[in-house]
């Protein structure tokens, strides 16, 4: 790992993305600003008199969608620039005037949705009788109308409208806090100086040395721990916005308020926590796996990243991620591989850490464009796994984009992370049928291990402390540090079992994660992870018309609902059984690295 991270203008361009395909300078993006909001005084001149018949609604919605498409790309091309170097004061003001634009432009349209909705569902299908062009917002209406019981007058919708950018302050906050202005000290080794960050906090878990995992561990979270109150304060303002905006809208709980914009039964989420609850038993069987395995008479929180193969390590260059990925996702056919070789050949894909460039890795869409993907690729084997995991993300976009129009190609976030998770663990089935020695076939099974452990057991568990705090914020008990601390730590101890020490620190991990600040983003990570291991199952085992199946659900966009959509591609997760099927499979990998090291 090279020790000093390096500024922008020092990374080679090939590694940056080229955001000009989106605008080719300021002066465009501000163009395109300018174009939203004449849409958006367009439409709402049409105040009073959208709804008033077919032809005017067409007019409405089509003004709608065009407005909503530009604003979407306002916006995510100022997140993606800010994200380069978060320091610079020039990102942060396109973020905030394509914040401010997002909360102007939906204050002048928040009309539209209750005129919709006042009319009869007699009146409504006539219109889509009377004019066919209609038939290309079906979908976004019937999302209207399927939350109509929420939906509030004009005057509430504008107000609620208006108050949008100010809920974005806790988020917005925390990114500047825990990106920009948080700095980690360094720990000293004979090779010089190591700079602790965000992006190197996992790689740095994952060394050998003991030693260097406790002393990142605990100058980590010690940084983490000085900012305490003041990440406590921020969580607690993005819950208190979400009651806000979950109560003005009559629903029971924000957690309820949630799945509803999801269009999922909160069902869903209690089958998930009741089947990774029933599978705690695995779970402590790893646990101990793991103990053994590493040898240690007390197994702590800084040793949960670490493979726990000996003398075993797998370094990979980007080239080589590239080529790997190539060959991993080959089942997925042709097709999907040229979209992946255009990623990388057309600089969709930010690849390098730099300073003050946002943490972690993402994917995002830009409609008229392509998908974007920002990584922090650090030469790990989990830096492999993140690259096809985000290129799942980018391909689902892609693909929902060319064959929906905007509105229906927008799908659900409860199905975002199946494309992700499925690649990953085709990955993993690819190197594993070629791993040529018993500890490099140990060190893929670990890492298989430690995604289900990161993935179906971690994310119930951040689930579980989302349902918690909120319930908690409900019932007027205030957030502070040290109660957020102390559930965590409850939770922590649940779900890693009396054969880890969870060590004092580990408390102000909540602090640290950003999807905390998603509105009940993280258990879709869990049933993503659950659905992924059905589809990939089916398209490995060649199950006639699985990948043509799965392909068609990628490319569907939100035109059913996630659970339709889901069976699409064969998985049914209206019950656990898909979760209890996923843990069996967990099961299994720690059996088979139980026996390649039984005689040990």
């Amino acid at each position: 790992m090279e020790q000093r991270v390096p500024k922008r203008n020092e990374v080679p361009a090939e590694l940056t993305w080229d955001l000009s395909d989106i605008y080719k300078d300021t002066a465009a993006w501000e163009a395109d600003g300018k174009k939203a909001m004449d849409l958006a005084d367009q439409l709402a001149a049409m105040e009073g008199r959208a709804a008033e018949s077919a032809s005017s609604l067409l007019r409405a919605m089509d003004l709608y969608a065009e407005c909503m498409e530009r604003t979407y790309s306002v916006y995510s091309y100022a997140m993606m620039k800010n994200d380069e170097d978060t320091r610079e004061s020039a990102g942060q003001e396109l973020v905030f005037r394509a914040q401010s634009l997002n909360t102007k432009v939906s204050e002048k349209i928040s009309f539209l949705e209750p005129e919709i909705l006042s009319l009869p569902s007699k009146t409504l299908a006539s219109y889509f009788e009377k004019e066919p062009g209609l038939s290309a917002y079906r979908v976004a209406i019937r999302d209207m109308v399927r939350l109509k019981d929420h939906s509030l007058s004009k005057e509430a919708e504008r107000l609620l409208a208006s108050a949008g950018e100010m809920a974005q302050v806790s988020v917005n906050t925390f990114g500047m806090l825990t990106d920009a202005d948080m700095k980690f000290p360094s720990v000293m080794r004979e090779g010089g100086e190591i700079q602790i960050t965000g992006g190197r906090f996992v790689p740095l878990q994952m060394s050998p040395d003991r030693d260097l995992r406790r002393e990142v561990f605990e100058k980590f979270y010690g940084t983490y721990k000085q900012f305490g109150n003041t990440l406590a304060s921020l969580y607690d303002g993005q819950i208190r916005q979400q009651i806000f905006f979950a109560r003005a809208r009559k629903y029971p709980s924000t957690f309820e308020a949630a799945v509803a914009g999801v269009d999922v039964s909160s069902a869903v989420c209690d089958n998930l926590i009741e089947s990774v609850h029933r599978g705690l038993d695995k779970m402590y069987r790893y646990v101990r796996l793991r103990k053994k395995m590493l040898g240690v008479e007390e197994l702590h929180m800084y040793d949960v990243y670490t493979p726990i193969v000996k003398d075993f390590e797998m370094k990979v260059s980007y080239e080589e991620a590239k080529e790997i990925s190539l060959k991993a996702l080959a089942p997925l056919g042709e097709d999907y591989l040229a979209v992946v070789r255009k990623a990388y050949e057309d600089r969709w894909i930010d690849v390098m850490e730099n300073e003050g460039k946002r943490s972690g890795a993402y994917s995002g869409g830009v409609y008229r464009v392509h998908p974007y993907m920002l990584l922090n690729y650090n030469g790990t084997l989990d830096d492999v796994f993140i690259l096809v995991h985000e290129m799942g993300h980018s391909l689902h976009t892609w693909l929902s984009a060319r064959n929906q129009s905007f509105l229906n190609a927008d799908y659900k976030i409860f199905v975002a992370e199946v494309a992700s998770t499925t690649n990953e663990l085709l990955l993993i089935h690819y190197l594993l049928d070629r791993a040529s020695s018993r500890e490099e076939k140990a060190y893929l099974i670990n890492h298989l291990l430690d995604s289900f452990k990161g993935t179906l057991y971690r994310q119930t568990m951040f689930e579980e402390f989302e349902r918690k705090t909120n319930l908690m914020a409900e019932a007027g008990q205030p957030l502070t540090a040290s109660v957020l601390s102390d559930t965590y730590m409850e939770l922590n101890r649940l779900y890693f079992g009396p054969d880890m020490v969870s060590d004092d620190l580990i408390a102000w991990e909540w602090s640290r994660i950003p999807h905390f600040y998603y509105n009940f983003y993280v258990y879709q990570y869990a049933t993503s992870f659950a659905a992924a291991a059905a589809i990939s199952r089916k398209i490995l085992e060649g199950e006639e018309g699985a990948v043509e199946n799965y392909l068609k659900f990628l490319s569907s966009g939100c035109t059913k609902d996630p659970i339709s959509l889901l069976k699409t591609a064969g998985v049914d997760l209206s019950t656990g059984k898909v979760v209890d099927e996923a843990l069996e499979v967990f099961e299994d990998a720690i059996r088979q690295m139980e026996e390649l090291f039984a005689e040990e």
